[in-house]
């Protein structure tokens, strides 16, 4: 729903900057939506496209669903012939939110309305809404997590942690990270978490697409330098991927027996590997994000800015884009563990007794 505090005057300005489109012809005859999805190798985000597109079939629209393979120069492409091909509305969840502005300004000479999709699009005055979760949120869930895991906040310590964040050129990175920080720095400060490598300033940490190759190999080299004689306890991990890399680092360095136990590791997005490792004891946590809820929300958001109505908003501060504030719609994450996986995960549908135990 939109807050009570949202102004007659911005919500004027914001339904001024999304305007209503024309009617684009398409194969279908139906009025096309065009759907750009940075890859589909991850769970993740094939879910988010075909939930999306069972959202406007649902609606009676067609949708031009898309995946980059993490490939800049092709999503930029793809977004181009979307543009071409007369998609009266596009979703985007960018690869690399900097590198959009040229291609966007091509859809507002069209006058086509562009909503990101869970990832910020940076750098550009042309982007209408921005359809999320609360990112800020999901870190300060991890790093819950591993407070409570570790008895900080009854007073146990010190402890040992590794830190390791997302992807630079995905804003969502640092919002994570600020989250988790939130939680975790007043530890460090007070010398009851650890992090022996020194590497604590995000830039020394991300992770480049989110890869779990590269953090299996970085916690490998932290193991070989700053934890030879010293046991890790915690990782703050912020999605599946890099967990599994991670996890895979550690079991190489003799973690995960029953005299040297895995050490705390989050992660996000419920992958299924991630959601099975954590029922048998290995990946700590995951934070859920229910992308078929996600999905819903921008669907409906995209119904409403193509009909020229007012989209329902959460949140008018959080999201300065460099040229705008972006107005968003904010989603609640949920942490996952293995108390609580069954009512969350099971029980809501997202996965099966049987994807889970097989």
């Amino acid at each position: 729903m939109l807050r009570q505090a949202l102004s007659t005057l911005v919500v004027g300005a914001i339904l001024a900057s999304l305007g209503a489109c024309g009617t684009g012809g398409n194969t279908t005859g139906k009025r096309l939506v065009g759907i750009s999805m940075p890859q589909g190798s991850s769970d993740r985000w094939r879910v988010d496209g075909r939930s999306m597109v069972e959202e406007f079939e649902a609606m009676g629209y067609a949708s031009d669903l898309q995946y980059a393979d993490d490939n800049i120069a092709r999503q930029i492409a793809q977004i181009d012939n979307m543009i071409s091909g007369n998609a009266e509305i596009l979703i985007i969840a960018s690869i690399d939110g900097t590198k959009l502005a040229d291609v966007l300004a091509k859809a507002a000479a069209k006058k086509i309305p562009v909503i990101a999709y869970d990832r910020l699009i940076r750098d550009s005055p042309d982007v209408d809404c921005y359809a999320t979760f609360d990112n800020y949120m999901v870190g300060v869930l991890q790093a819950s997590f591993i407070e409570a895991g570790l008895g900080l906040s009854s007073g146990q310590g010190p402890f040992t942690i590794e830190l390791f964040a997302g992807s630079p050129d995905d804003n969502n990175a640092y919002v994570f990270f600020d989250g988790a920080m939130a939680i975790l720095q007043p530890y460090i400060d007070a010398h009851r978490l650890v992090v022996r490598s020194g590497l604590t300033d995000i830039d020394q940490i991300t992770t480049m697409r989110w890869d779990g190759d590269i953090a299996e190999a970085r916690m490998a080299s932290l193991l070989a330098t700053s934890y030879r004689n010293v046991r890790l306890d915690a990782v703050l991990a912020p999605y599946d991927g890099i967990s599994r890399g991670v996890i895979s680092a550690l079991r190489f360095a003799g973690y995960g027996s029953p005299g040297q136990p895995l050490p705390i590791v989050t992660g996000q997005d419920a992958e299924l590997a991630s959601v099975k490792s954590i029922i048998a004891g290995v990946q700590s946590q995951t934070v859920f994000k229910d992308t078929r809820l996600l999905a819903k929300a921008a669907a409906q958001m995209s119904l409403s800015v193509m009909r020229g109505q007012q989209p329902t908003i959460n949140d008018l501060k959080s999201y300065d884009n460099g040229k705008k504030v972006v107005p968003s719609y904010l989603l609640d994450p949920v942490s996952v563990d293995k108390t609580n996986y069954r009512s969350v995960l099971i029980d809501s549908g997202y996965y099966t007794e049987t994807q889970l135990t097989t």
